[in-house]
């Protein structure tokens, strides 16, 4: 799972709210020091690159976390405002960019300028679509709230300079209003149905404990400051360690009144009911959110049956795998011994980490067969932090930033060695690291002749997608080893496809847990943990599971399409090039690009 956000997705969620409302009109706002598209692109479309500057502009206004990966230390004293009046001050502006961009002919852009065309449009009109449905609401899930933020900045910022701390500072400052606002957002769901269930607001309330209970010592967003570089004065070091530590003081106020809101105001009226299915208006803001994440105009019930065919599928392959390993039971006591055997997990969390690493180098061996491009930006095989891994999925990514002297994160989850199989293992390394989440984020983040916005752009379809055409470029790469590793790897991908079915089974059907449940027990053979902790991710995030699976058949379908045209001429390092390098688009858009592709390629 990528996560260019706090402990990884959290930040995604809460921005949601935020980056969903991106104005774009001639405003002043002053657009940081980074490279545009303007400033790199020959200007070929003036009309459009003074939309697309108008809009950056304010990209940058209310999305900080990511102009500031970009070494904007202005960007870096702020965190974005994610209240229910900003999102709807937003709708006017918004209106006015859609007419200034419809205004505009496709027939006068070059492609590249129809594909920017079209992307925004994309971006605003489903940001207008998601208004009134209020998706704020779920201001909260089960990997906590805004508690998390603080533990992601404080791990991953890297302070170089007197401006950079005191942007830091002025950060911290700044979280007593997230707090707030998720208060605010929460107690709107309240009143109008739109609750967490009583399984989720439990997680929450058990991480807003831990965040209570911080030791002065141990406070993350004090960490910065505890490497600050020698360049700095002793006495300006002592300065802003004082200014953050009287900063913090405000967010530790913050967390108390967090917890008691959780425990005394939301969680008496939690129902123990998951699914948007049940909640007043959940379907119309579950079909939203399910568009938005698939970018595709397939309906909830399309997707469950996508996801019960590859269930299907999968299951034929798996058994094949199965018998494979020598077994000559069923496939009920194969997942059995695969879940129980000692032999499948690690000794230590010493021991697992350095099996993801040497997983993680032994596939960089397998990157310039694939790649003709790769990214500069390297990567890091890290633990989870113990302060957050109890409810944290198995692995994850965590992006880097070049400007800011901070490499990529590869998250291993070192808890619950006896739920953390080692056949997965190859899989989950594809996925995060490379040439997964990894390759592709980098490679975005470096493409210094492609818009600010399509740098920062996040396309759960796409990014999601991507990851899981990795874990299957693993068979290609010969990663996988032996019959279980093989089976592990779909295990992974039945995983996936039984998002699909569990995700609308809850939020469209109206599932109960345990239905959802049995497509992972019975088909899959994820550890118990592992499934009760996705569960929960599914039940508060609803949507974003449908993206991995449908993104992944689309990228499948595009490379068919390529080998089918192209023949022997078909050359996997320039197919992954062209799909990777101009970085995330809606899978239509996606769709239209690589055909553009495979046709100068075929005329060559």
């Amino acid at each position: 799972m990528l996560s260019p956000r706090a402990n990884g997705e959290t930040i995604m969620k809460a921005l949601q709210l935020a980056l969903a409302v991106l104005l774009a009109t001639g405003s002043a706002v002053p657009v940081a020091a980074s490279q545009t598209a303007s400033a790199v692109r020959p200007p070929v479309d003036p009309a459009l690159d003074a939309i697309v500057r108008d809009y950056e502009a304010y990209l940058k206004s209310v999305d900080p976390i990511s102009a500031g990966s970009e070494g904007d230390v202005e960007a870096q004293g702020r965190l974005p405002d994610t209240s229910r009046a900003f999102e709807l001050a937003q709708v006017q502006p918004m209106q006015a960019c859609v007419a200034r961009l419809e205004a505009l002919s496709p027939d006068s852009l070059s492609e590249a300028g129809r594909i920017d065309q079209a992307f925004l449009l994309h971006t605003l009109r489903h940001a207008l679509a998601g208004v009134p449905l209020d998706a704020g609401r779920l201001s909260f899930d089960s990997e906590g709230g805004p508690g998390s933020w603080a533990l992601y900045m404080g791990q991953s910022t890297r302070l170089s300079s007197v401006a950079e701390a005191e942007a830091f500072v002025s950060r911290i400052r700044g979280f007593p209003d997230i707090y707030r606002n998720a208060v605010d957002n929460a107690r709107r769901g309240l009143e109008s149905g739109l609750v967490q269930p009583a399984s989720v607001v439990d997680s929450a309330i058990a991480l807003a404990r831990n965040d209570v209970a911080i030791m002065p010592g141990d406070e993350p967003l004090m960490q910065p400051f505890a490497a600050l570089p020698s360049t700095i004065p002793a006495a300006e070091q002592a300065r802003l360690r004082r200014e953050a530590q009287a900063a913090v003081a405000g967010v530790v106020q913050a967390r108390r009144e967090w917890l008691a809101f959780l425990t005394d105001d939301y969680r008496p009226k939690a129902p123990d009911a998951p699914g948007l299915a049940n909640r007043p208006g959940g379907k119309a803001l579950y079909a939203h959110l399910v568009a938005g994440h698939t970018t595709t105009d397939l309906s909830p019930d399309q997707i469950h049956q996508i996801g019960l065919s590859e269930v299907a599928r999968i299951r034929a392959r798996m058994e094949t795998e199965m018998k494979a390993a020598g077994w000559t039971g069923d496939f009920a006591g194969f997942l059995a011994f695969l879940r129980t055997d000692p032999r499948f997990h690690a000794a230590s969390r010493k021991d697992l980490l350095e099996k993801a690493s040497e997983m993680a180098k032994r596939a960089d061996d397998g990157l310039p067969a694939l790649f003709g491009v790769l990214p500069r930006l390297p990567y890091g095989v890290r633990p989870v932090p113990r302060e957050i891994e109890e409810n944290y999925t198995t692995g994850r990514y965590n992006p880097g930033s070049i400007a800011n002297g901070v490499a990529g994160g590869y998250m291993v989850n070192t808890s619950r060695l006896d739920q953390r199989p080692l056949y997965e293992l190859p899989a989950l390394t594809l996925h995060e690291a490379v040439p997964g989440h990894h390759i592709q984020t980098a490679l975005q983040q470096e493409a210094e002749d492609q818009p600010y916005f399509r740098r920062q752009a996040n396309v759960s379809a796409y990014t999601e997608g991507w990851g899981l055409y990795a874990e299957f470029l693993g068979e290609e790469m010969g990663f996988y080893r032996t019959p279980y590793e093989r089976f592990g790897r779909l295990s992974y991908e039945m995983w996936r496809a039984c998002r699909l079915v569990a995700d609308t089974g809850l939020h469209w059907l109206g599932w109960s847990t345990e239905q959802a449940r049995a497509c992972f027990r019975d088909n899959s053979a994820l550890a118990p943990h592992n499934i009760e902790t996705e569960l929960q991710r599914y039940i508060c995030w609803p949507g974003q599971a449908t993206a991995y699976k449908i993104g992944e058949i689309r990228l499948r379908n595009i490379r068919t399409r390529a080998e089918t045209a192209l023949g022997d001429r078909f050359d996997v390092r320039t197919f992954h090039d062209a799909l990777l390098v101009d970085g995330p688009l809606p899978l239509d858009l996606l769709d239209r690009r690589m055909d553009a592709w495979i046709a100068e390629q075929a005329a060559r």
